[in-house]
């Protein structure tokens, strides 16, 4: 492969083969379903992929959200679990290495990435406050309209559209972010949400010049700057191959310098961390610490398990080590690359330039004959499913869900159909049945028909909705 991400793999003086960083220890027998047994199940899924049973998938790359392969030092970090109630030796061990390898103060341990989110959103937004944001992720606003806050999408104009190379689509629109701090009063913006590798955008980054200069902006206007550090470690990567001056720089210092420009984050471990279940909470102001460690009692547990077991915090502090290697990284990108240059060779829509996590089909690419309230993103889904038994997932117009004031559909102008990538856990085989499988669904797309909803749960409807043949 030619592809930059592969350039320190010693491919300068020509064309070289490359290889995962690891090698296979045990393996899990998957089912390949008959075509038969796809349409029944899909069927009785309500074309919801979420509501597929695991054992009629094929490949599933529905998320890569703690569907990670862990190490054979995780597991053997899992026989030290410290099961105390109070004062886990593992906790400390995970307080160490997120202290060390993102450098932020003081760690709050939570059961997964949207318990830190409610905890963050019940501390620092007041009800009427606004809270921008570099586009939105689903359960993050979610918690900060449960709070009472307003999100605003201050992302550059360039991440709205798909197709556009541009090397940096996550970066926030300095521009509209002031605008918004002078027309509603920075006393009126709870904190900026920074995300990155932004996921509803296709697992787009954010320039290190860019956080610099956010953090100058926020200082200005005395505005908290915080971030969701889920997929960070991808994100420096692509800041290591794309930005100037950091090409010689470690993902690990460029995460160290990226999240100093952050008052704090919070962390889904079961991404970038290589853990099945996990999250915590960081910050540097101890009284904002003092409030959610004692928050956490409320509705995680203990603030030294934080709705984890030892075990679990043994396996989270060994996975934040590994996980932030550069080669570990490499390769992890590397495989969604490879799958993304097949799809490009093929002139398939897809979200450009490929991102860290996954690969976003562009479904309105797909389906232009299909309404966007007839769900093309899920329709994609179904039918990528049906075809091959491959699972992904739906990101647009039902990810996007209702406005709260009007009731109304948002219409996101991103309609994309999302193959997320778990790490260490398939082949590059797996990846070409996937492309051709995406090729064949691609072939067949003029006959596609779309959707309609038939059952519409109150909250994060792309989970549980409903929907049938329109």
């Amino acid at each position: 492969m030619d592809h930059p991400a592969f350039k320190t793999m010693g491919q300068q003086a020509g064309r070289r083969s490359w290889a995962e960083p690891w090698k296979i220890k045990m393996v899990e027998p998957i089912h390949v379903t008959s075509r038969e047994e796809r349409e029944q199940a899909v069927v009785e899924a309500g074309f919801n992929t979420f509501l597929l049973r695991s054992e009629d998938v094929y490949i599933d790359l529905l998320t890569d959200s703690g569907t990670s392969a862990m190490s054979d030092r995780q597991w053997a970090g899992i026989m030290l679990g410290d099961e105390a109630y109070a004062g886990s030796r593992n906790f400390y061990h995970l307080e160490e290495a997120v202290q060390a390898v993102y450098g932020y103060k003081h760690v709050v341990p939570t059961h997964q990435g949207r318990g830190a989110e409610h905890l963050i959103s019940q501390a620092l937004i007041k009800p009427g406050q606004f809270v921008p944001g570099n586009m939105y992720f689903t359960t993050t606003r979610l918690h900060q309209e449960l709070a009472g806050g307003t999100f605003v999408d201050v992302i550059i104009d360039e991440a709205h559209a798909p197709a556009n190379l541009h090397p940096f689509k996550g970066d926030v629109d300095l521009d509209k972010l002031e605008t918004l701090f002078k027309e509603k009063g920075a006393e009126n913006v709870s904190y900026v949400s920074l995300a990155g590798t932004v996921n509803m955008a296709g697992g787009q980054p954010v320039s290190m010049a860019n956080v610099k200069a956010l953090r100058a902006l926020c200082d200005r206007y005395g505005v908290h700057v915080y971030l969701d550090a889920t997929r960070m470690y991808e994100n420096c990567f692509f800041i290591q191959q794309r930005e100037e001056g950091y090409a010689e720089k470690s993902v690990a210092q460029i995460l160290e310098e990226f999240c100093s420009y952050t008052d704090g984050a919070w962390m889904s471990a079961k991404k970038d961390n290589l853990v099945n279940i996990g999250g915590w909470l960081a910050v540097n102001d101890y009284d904002l610490f003092d409030q959610l460690r004692n928050m956490v009692v409320i509705y995680e547990g203990l603030h030294t398990y934080g709705g984890m077991a030892g075990r679990d915090m043994e396996a989270l502090a060994i996975g934040i080590a590994e996980g932030v290697q550069d080669d570990q990284v490499r390769a992890r990108v590397g495989q969604v690359l490879y799958l993304g240059d097949l799809l490009l060779d093929w002139d398939i829509p897809i979200v450009q330039p490929v991102g860290g996590h996954g690969i976003f089909l562009d479904a309105k690419g797909f389906y232009p004959h299909i309404p966007q309230d007839q769900f093309p993103a899920q329709t994609l889904a179904a039918e990528l499913y049906l075809d091959s038994g491959v699972r992904g997932m739906e990101r647009g117009i039902v990810s996007a869900g209702r406005d709260p004031q009007t009731g109304d559909h948002r219409y996101p102008a991103l309609e994309l159909t999302r193959l997320a990538i778990p790490r260490r856990v398939y082949t590059q085989a797996h990846m070409d049945v996937v492309a051709e499988s995406i090729r064949a669904v691609y072939e067949a797309r003029e006959q596609t028909r779309g959707l309609r909803m038939v059952y519409e749960p109150k909250y994060l409807r792309f989970f549980q909705a409903r929907f049938e043949r329109a």
